[in-house]
């Protein structure tokens, strides 16, 4: 049973690992929920889903809290991103809105970001 949260990390269950072909995403939430567990990280609920869209750049993980901004990485690997994401966890679970930029986030996901996303009332229209 998942512990209430509102943070939530999700994990693509279907993503195939372009060198394996093998499916990681269960095998990353099990790291992620031990490495988060070792830490005095706030909790996060760690589950997966079925897809994210993110096929071209697998293994895609989302990180998602109400009223903050979301997040999704793609190009994940599972061996060497799994503390980064939980370095990430630490840094957005501190960010009362979930904005942080490129020079925050850890030097192992640079580049691996597909999307932030607003959250719903923040985005602003700029004419230029």
């Amino acid at each position: 049973m998942l512990e209430a949260s509102s943070h939530r990390i999700i994990v693509c269950s279907l993503c195939r690992d372009t060198l394996t072909g093998l499916r990681s995403g269960g095998d990353l939430c099990a790291d992620l929920r031990s490495r988060l567990s070792l830490r005095q990280t706030p909790s996060f609920a760690i589950e997966t889903i079925d897809c994210m869209a993110g096929c071209a750049r697998p293994l895609t993980v989302a990180f998602k809290a109400q009223g903050k901004a979301t997040y999704l990485f793609g190009s994940i690997d599972r061996g060497t991103d799994a503390g980064p994401l939980v370095e990430f966890a630490r840094l957005y679970a501190s960010l009362p809105d979930g904005w942080c930029n490129s020079g925050q986030r850890p030097a192992r996901l640079a580049g691996k970001i597909l999307a932030r996303i607003p959250t719903a009332g923040k985005a602003t229209e700029q004419v230029r």
